[in-house]
């Protein structure tokens, strides 16, 4: 089974690499500009939008739920990114080393991925897609509070593995929705 949730979790993430390299070929990387709680809240958005779509049933604006989740992985890789580079650096990157930078956090959250489900087994595979669109909701909430604190925690771990967390989920969610 890991062999096949490996080959799953590596299909999803050509399909997001693949749009976002296309996108900072197109635009660059203007995410740059962006501080930490934007790139929260623009996660928030995305998967605030997933929920109502769950509920109603029907989007006006022609985006789907998958497009969606492919937004917050790419914006949790943006998130995880910025928390390594130094404010003071250029705000453009050569794509390709926006390429090696976006393998870089895809496989130690792949990693930490493995790790959690050798210990909780692949329960995700038993959980309907909307509860992984509110884990990722609650823990944007728990990256707001931890943003609001400045960084400071006293028993919770930090906003990386909670991005790290929410990329997984929307990871397991695309599989589970089918996309390859």
């Amino acid at each position: 089974m890991a062999t096949n949730t490996s080959q799953e979790y590596d299909s999803v993430i050509t399909v997001c690499k693949s749009l976002f390299v296309k996108k900072t070929s197109d635009y660059g990387t203007a995410w740059r500009i962006l501080r930490p709680a934007s790139i929260t809240d623009q996660i928030f958005i995305k998967a605030q939008r997933i929920r109502t779509l769950e509920v109603k049933k029907v989007s006006k604006v022609g985006e789907d739920i998958t497009s969606e989740y492919i937004g917050i992985i790419n914006y949790c890789v943006i998130a995880m990114v910025q928390l390594d580079l130094d404010a003071s650096e250029s705000n453009e990157l050569e794509v390709c080393r926006v390429e090696m930078l976006f393998d870089k956090k895809v496989s130690e959250t792949k990693e930490l991925m493995f790790a959690k489900n050798h210990d909780y087994g692949e329960a995700w595979r038993d959980m309907r897609i909307s509860s992984l669109t509110d884990l990722i909701l609650m823990k944007i909430l728990r990256v707001k509070q931890i943003e609001d604190h400045l960084g400071h925690t006293l028993a919770s771990e930090g906003v990386s593995a909670n991005y790290q967390d929410m990329l997984n989920y929307a990871v397991f969610a695309l599989i589970k929705l089918g996309v390859k």
